[in-house]
């Protein structure tokens, strides 16, 4: 191994670029090359986390990408993590740690300590990698920001990392977007950037070569690669990508399984639903408006950040009485992941203000349990089993409640502890012909046996077949098949070999 690493960092000309995605493509090109890669994203703004093996949190963006490396996540691969918590800030999350809830000026002014661990962290990485893809975030030239960068030109200039601007040409203004970003950034900065990707191109590339010849000479900077639009993969990217994604809604089928999840206003951990959207025989729905949801055969709380002020906004939006409605029906399933399992109990509370200055609201009322907001959060990983259909579940728990059960409540999970012994999570609850499953574990639907157990049932029920992902393995498989198919796509239109001799000729 070098005594220092190759360092290549992905800038942006703006926000939903492909960054993340182009960076995800780079750790699987050069995995599958026989390096030691990994990836690095000094700051992260989401409420999609992932938990790592040293029990920390990182964005779920980095987490696949360390997936794409074939190393396992580290929260040293995204040293500082922002969960936006609405009204009061974001929470400060530090190599995998709560810090705490800070404003926006709060957290400026804490800065330079962010920046030590910052580094502390991207060392800790040069020790152990030969590669590192950096990624940085939004635009790179943010005039307004530029005193308070930790993400993109400031640290590309602290690690010494060479740069490649990525563009968008689908939104427009390809030409502006590249030349623009050139014109306010500083020179030792445009120094670092040694080439620029042009992402999201549609049509015949031969009719764009005029336009490249121009960006070239323009710039004075080579296009390292034009990557056609890409759809139709599952590879995790940045949270407005995703969601905006989903916004689509399609039309039910009484031939197959079909499924509603309420988008919260704040939404976390939308990825826990992503295997449901690869079963070929599940319609799966985000809705945001309040609708009938009679068509539907399994509707699903997800996570949030904020359960108490959501659980309002359903009840003020006109949600919770369309969901009360919804389990008056025979044959329908609910299911509440963690925020959500909170928002079905009888009450949330919420004594110390965690969550803002609501502090106590009467929930949905589907589980007998009681939660309330705590200071210090739970952040592990679960070996379990779940106790409906006896399938063992592999996930994590992220959450600042806990949830008490009110007289005999039949938990959902049996979990595995490090001591040997088994504790249980969540709560069951069959009213009716309703069932009703509350659970803080995030990744309960990519244990493969519990998912399709449960579309079977539902399927069964509606009297309908089901074929679970046929001929396309497990979850799990599947992902990886995804991330080759997305570095062979990426291979294809960049200069991979281009970037090597950047980063050896830069690292000297």
């Amino acid at each position: 191994m070098r005594e220092k690493p190759l360092k290549i960092m992905l800038l942006g000309t703006g926000s939903d670029v492909g960054k993340s995605i182009i960076a995800t493509a780079l750790c699987r090109i050069f995995k599958n090359m026989g390096y030691r890669v990994v990836p690095f994203k000094a700051q992260n703004m989401s409420n999609n986390s992932y938990v790592t093996l040293e029990g920390g949190e990182i964005g779920r963006a980095q987490a696949a990408q360390a997936e794409a490396a074939g190393v396992a996540p580290s929260v040293h691969m995204n040293p500082v993590l922002l969960k936006p918590t609405g009204q009061i800030g974001s929470q400060v999350i530090l190599q995998g740690k709560v810090y705490g809830t800070m404003t926006a000026k709060e957290y400026y002014a804490f800065k330079p300590t962010v920046k030590n661990l910052v580094m502390e962290s991207y060392h800790q990485l040069a020790k152990e990698y030969e590669i590192i893809v950096i990624e940085g975030a939004g635009s790179c030239c943010e005039i307004n920001l530029r005193a308070h960068d930790l993400v993109n030109f400031e640290l590309a200039l602290a690690a010494d990392a060479p740069v490649i601007l990525v563009a968008d040409i689908d939104r427009g203004g390809v030409f502006a977007q590249i030349i623009g970003s050139l014109e306010v950034i500083s020179a030792k900065e445009r120094e670092l950037i040694q080439g620029i990707i042009i992402n999201k191109f549609r049509g015949d590339p031969e009719l764009f070569r005029d336009g490249i010849t121009y960006i070239e000479q323009r710039a004075g900077k080579p296009v390292l690669g034009l990557v056609p639009y890409l759809s139709g993969l599952c590879v995790e990217k940045e949270d407005s990508l995703s969601l905006e994604a989903k916004a689509n809604i399609r039309p039910v089928d009484e031939h197959k399984i079909n499924i509603a999840a309420i988008r919260l206003p704040h939404l976390s951990n939308f990825t826990d639903l992503d295997a449901l959207e690869q079963e070929p025989e599940v319609v799966l729905n985000w809705l945001h408006v309040p609708t009938d949801l009679a068509a539907y055969d399994l509707l699903i709380l997800p996570g949030s950040k904020n359960s108490l002020h959501d659980l309002l906004w359903l009840k003020e939006s006109g949600w919770a009485e369309k969901i009360k409605q919804f389990a008056k029906a025979d044959n329908k399933w609910i299911v509440g992941l963690c925020g959500g399992f909170q928002i079905l109990g009888r009450e949330i509370a919420d004594p110390g203000g965690q969550e803002g200055k609501l502090r106590q609201i009467e929930g949905l009322g589907m589980l007998a349990v009681k939660t309330e907001i705590q200071p210090l959060k739970t952040v592990r990983l679960i070996e379990g089993r779940d106790l409906l259909f006896g399938q063992r579940v592999l996930g994590y728990e992220i959450h600042m409640g806990e949830s008490q059960p009110l007289g005999q409540v039949r938990p959902f999970l049996t979990i595995d502890d490090k001591s040997g012994h088994c504790r249980f999570d969540g709560a069951l609850s069959e009213q009716g012909k309703i069932k009703v499953i509350g659970t803080y574990v995030h990744g309960l639907f990519d244990a493969q046996g519990f998912r399709r157990c449960l579309l079977g049932q539902i399927a069964a029920t509606k009297n309908i077949p089901f074929e679970p992902s046929a001929g396309r393995g497990n979850f799990w498989e599947e992902k990886e098949r995804q991330y080759d198919l997305l570095a062979a796509h990426i291979s294809h239109s960049i200069n991979i070999d281009r970037i090597i001799q950047i980063m050896k000729k830069w690292a000297g």
